[in-house]
């Protein structure tokens, strides 16, 4: 008798056991339809046309523009410029420029008295300095960017102008665009900072250069 009663709760629990199962698998079906993500990590990416600086540290450049010499009036820049790059934000750079200079009030108000010579008038500078940048991206429309940067140079060197050569500290600021892999537009801001006594009296002179050049890397 015992054996039978044992036998019969064998067959009903083997009776039982798909539909236990069959449960537990609809209640984790339920659970993983509930579990939906609120940010779909699957963005739609958009291309950009983006230069990279190329691997080449050396950089060669023209540029030109105009120069404010003091008590000389304004006149035309042009100049050459070679830079080495230290780092992404580091560099130093060598540059040369020359202009001629216009005359000072006095000359014209005179009527022919010239305080120098053509020659004398030849404005020319050599200097070196250090520079620093701080790194980003220009965005022209929505699919092109370039990378560009703003930096500033501190530099010392010499200017030959009035006959002598006059120790020089300049100053710059700028902004650099990279066009491509390998070219690069600048727009540069600098102060050239001398003693000058070329009106008599010995004072700092501050000749303010604006310039707009294009380089490439090598």
């Amino acid at each position: 008798m015992e054996s039978r009663i044992c036998s019969l709760f064998l067959i009903f629990g083997t009776l039982l056991q798909p539909a236990f199962a069959s449960e537990t698998l609809n209640d984790d079906d339920k659970a993983a339809n509930i579990e939906v993500p609120l940010i779909d990590p699957d963005i739609e990416r958009r291309d950009i046309n983006e230069s990279e600086i190329n691997v080449d540290d050396f950089e060669f450049g023209v540029f030109g523009g105009v120069l404010n010499i003091e008590d000389f009036g304004t006149s035309s820049l042009l100049g050459a410029k070679l830079t080495y790059h230290i780092s992404e934000t580091l560099f130093t750079r060598l540059s040369y420029g020359q202009s001629t200079a216009g005359t000072t009030s006095y000359e014209r108000l005179s009527g022919g008295s010239n305080l120098l010579t053509q020659d004398e008038r030849e404005f020319r500078y050599y200097d070196l300095g250090l520079g620093y940048s701080l790194n980003g991206e220009t965005f022209i429309t929505k699919d092109l960017t370039f990378n560009s940067a703003t930096y500033f140079l501190l530099g010392a060197g010499s200017t030959e102008f009035a006959g002598d050569s006059r120790f020089t500290v300049s100053f710059t600021a700028g902004y650099r665009i990279l066009l491509s892999d390998n070219f690069t537009l600048h727009f540069d801001m600098t102060d050239h900072v001398f003693d000058s006594d070329i009106l008599g009296a010995e004072k700092t002179s501050h000749n303010l250069a604006f310039s707009l050049g294009f380089s490439g890397f090598f």
